[in-house]
């Protein structure tokens, strides 16, 4: 099972590198995939690779169902085996 993130870009690097943020931290990857990126841009990050744009509301939505299933998560007691 693969998992892709959406995080913002914050700079671009060069004409095949960007600068993304999610959730406080920052990470170098790859746009070679992707016609154009601009700061500000919503992307799908996996394993350091931007495999598509979202819009700003897609990508929000996303972020929120993410820090709503974190919450939950953290709130579940764990049963110790």
């Amino acid at each position: 099972m693969c998992l892709a993130i959406p995080a913002q870009v914050i700079a671009i690097s060069d004409a095949e590198t960007a600068v993304v943020e999610l959730g406080g931290i920052r990470k170098s990857i790859s746009t070679a995939l992707l016609d154009q990126v601009a700061v500000g841009d919503y992307v799908i990050v996996h394993v350091g690779y931007a495999l598509e744009r979202l819009n700003v509301a897609e990508a929000e939505a996303t972020l929120r169902l993410f820090a709503e299933l974190a919450a939950s998560v953290a709130e579940t007691p764990v049963p110790l085996a």
